[in-house]
């Protein structure tokens, strides 16, 4: 409960260490659970070449500490709980999360699995952690998120709307619900050409990847068709419901793409998580009808990662809104790429110092491709994908400039001019009207 003389004091420390003491009990009734977390965390350790020696475990509950002793690591087990401590299977400290009683540098690993969830102070915690840390020091954690943790990047490919044949594509949704879909007819043959050589698409490989940790519905599109020759017609592909207006007649399969970002200038193949190179995504998806001189703002990508469900969790600071403080940045946010990710690490930084310095933040508004993302990710949106810079995120010119190259150039002109608004008055925060 919160003390009215700290708000921020949310949990009541005793009481979470009498909960804990109680729990030390029945460990065992979700150790599949913990092992499970455990097994994921140290997977990354699997990744990295160098080698560590002095790891302290945070809340390990007996799953982590024994790993790492088989790795050769000396290794200290904190936890509020005596009882935790104790049957941890490290060197047992009893401590608090939120005030480590650790050296500066005292050790290259730490690891907290699902232990930090009821501190107070998050952001404080961590610092201390980083505090116990060597310079070169590694922390890994894993924290409940519910639907905001994702283990697998299943993104569909992305097309620009200007780029599709919308003499052959038409909008509508099922039984005439609505229109929040495009749709593309497929006849027989086209369907058995396009299947065939999906099947024979060239796929890449993605590390530790085999299938059987994706949801049906993250299966990629190559693995589904591969189950039976009418498997995607009987799934993403099914034209059950839908009838082309302009002829009054169904087809015998329709792929369908739903709008991707507030403009209507992104869309994305529904059901098209795919691990084809992307050289072969451009050949075969092409063969779609309306889509053969289709222009791909992201290729579709299945591989490990873990990120965030951005929208109501991060503002377009890239701040945690219900932790305002406490900042993220990186792949983890919901951006795509190296670029993309250093931007969102500027934006953060800044946000950061400027709210230290008692500066409202700087809004780099759509206009900018670093503002544009950072909206991206903080726009509500249900089928929230990672997504990297492309012109279809950023917004439009404002008026018609046929010439795909002079307009993007317009933007990008443009763009320049709003960062060096920006630049210019370092103490102001809104440039949207800026010219």
């Amino acid at each position: 409960m919160s003390s009215p003389s700290d708000p921020h004091r949310i949990f009541d420390r005793t009481a979470v260490r009498l909960h804990r003491d109680r729990a030390a009990r029945h460990v065992d009734a979700v150790r599949d659970l913990l092992e499970s977390a455990a097994d994921r965390l140290l997977d990354r350790l699997d990744d990295i070449t160098r080698r560590f020696t002095r790891a302290l475990d945070i809340g390990g509950r007996g799953v982590i500490a024994p790993r790492l002793a088989a790795r050769g690591m000396q290794v200290i087990s904190c936890d509020l709980s005596a009882r935790m401590a104790a049957r941890a299977g490290g060197l047992p400290v009893v401590a608090d999360e939120e005030f480590l009683p650790f050296a500066d540098g005292a050790f290259d690993l730490v690891i907290a699995a699902l232990s930090l969830h009821w501190v107070n102070d998050l952001p404080g915690t961590l610092l201390q952690i980083r505090r116990t840390l060597s310079p070169d020091g590694l922390f890994i954690a894993a924290l409940p998120g519910l639907g905001t943790l994702h283990f697998f990047d299943a993104a569909a490919p992305i097309v620009t709307a200007e780029s599709l044949d919308m003499d052959i594509v038409y909008r509508a949704s099922r039984y005439g619900k609505g229109n929040d879909y495009l749709n593309c007819p497929m006849n027989k043959a086209q369907y058995e050409v396009f299947c065939a050589a999906l099947l024979t698409a060239e796929t890449a490989d993605v590390h530790d990847f085999d299938g059987s940790q994706v949801f049906e519905g993250c299966m990629p599109i190559e693995v589904m068709a591969a189950r039976g020759p009418m498997a995607i017609a009987f799934g993403p592909l099914k034209p059950v419901g839908l009838t082309d207006p302009r002829t009054g007649r169904g087809a015998y399969a329709v792929v369908q793409l739903r709008q991707d970002d507030a403009a209507g200038t992104l869309y994305n193949l529904v059901g098209f998580q795919t691990r084809l190179k992307f050289g072969e995504q451009r050949r075969v998806f092409r063969m779609i009808p309306g889509l053969q001189q289709a222009e791909f703002a992201r290729y579709g990508v299945m591989h490990r990662n873990t990120f965030l469900h951005a929208p109501g969790v991060l503002d377009s600071t890239y701040q945690m809104i219900a932790r305002p403080g406490l900042y993220f940045a990186g792949q983890m946010t919901g951006v795509e790429g190296y670029v993309e990710s250093a931007s969102s690490g500027l934006v953060a930084g800044l946000s950061l110092a400027r709210q230290l310095s008692g500066l409202p933040p700087v809004d780099f508004t759509r206009r900018t491709a670093i503002g544009a993302l950072a909206h991206y990710i903080a726009t509500p949106n249900s089928a929230f994908q990672p997504m990297n810079v492309n012109f279809g995120i950023i917004e439009d010119a404002g008026k018609r400039i046929r010439n795909k190259q002079e307009r993007y150039a317009f933007i990008a002109n443009r763009a320049i001019d709003t960062i060096e608004a920006i630049r210019s008055n370092p103490l102001a925060a809104d440039f949207e009207r800026e010219k």
